[in-house]
């Protein structure tokens, strides 16, 4: 699942109230409230932004800053009781983006993530507008296909599921996900999307039945890989 907002929260009725408060508002947010809950978030799911705390049930805010940065870009904006300069500083030296004071407003709160996520998104739509490996071209906004320079034909569902696979490089992606995001329905059939995964790998592949780019993984669903080679 792919949300807006990932609270790392110890105060467990803060972290919930916080994410049933920003749902309201169109912003698809959830929490945990650990640092083992965060990065067993990151195996299945995927955010575009976090609010995180110093103190966690079996760590540091901090320390899960360092690993995070290790691996993403993502907007982290720390949100703490603690008032000391030196936490800030620390903070934003070790890559987190903002320093929010509690208690702070819900309404202020949820302004300040909209804000970080408009903005967040406009560079990341600009960066993102196209995908090319040197084989396989996708243009996001144009919503064009081709492969080794030849055009090719997919449906607007068939480039919408491509272009979510693409969107979600290298992580497995739940069939009931894609029934959500994809189809917005969650009982579409599995024979459905089995039909669309095979006509994209018939138009993308070398060798549909030994994919390079989309990959089944039993029992859980599908993986964009970026390992074919020219």
């Amino acid at each position: 699942m792919r949300y807006d907002c990932l609270i790392i929260d110890d105060e467990k009725l803060l972290a919930d109230s916080t994410a049933e408060y920003f749902n309201l508002f169109g912003v698809r947010t959830t929490a945990v409230y650990s640092v083992s809950g965060c990065r067993e978030f990151f195996r299945k799911d995927t955010a575009k932004l976090l609010l995180l705390d110093i103190n966690l049930e079996d760590g540091c805010g901090f320390e899960l800053c360092r690993e995070l940065r290790e691996k993403t870009e993502i907007p982290i904006l720390f949100i703490s009781a603690r008032t000391s300069d030196d936490d800030k500083i620390i903070a934003f030296h070790i890559g987190g983006d903002d320093y929010i004071q509690k208690p702070c407003s819900l309404g202020v709160l949820l302004a300040k993530v909209q804000a970080v996520l408009k903005r967040f998104g406009q560079s990341e739509n600009a960066r993102d507008a196209r995908y090319s490996d040197g084989r396989l071209t996708v243009d996001f906004q144009a919503k064009q296909v081709s492969v080794e320079g030849r055009p090719v034909k997919l449906t607007a569902l068939e480039f919408k599921l491509l272009s979510y696979l693409i969107q979600n490089e290298n992580r497995v992606v739940s069939k009931r996900e894609l029934f959500e995001e994809v189809w917005e329905d969650r009982f579409t059939g599995d024979g459905t999307l089995n039909v669309h995964i095979r006509k994209i790998r018939e138009a993308i592949e070398r060798n549909p039945g030994k994919p390079e780019y989309i990959n089944t993984v039993w029992g859980d669903g599908y993986r964009f890989c970026k390992g074919a080679k020219v």
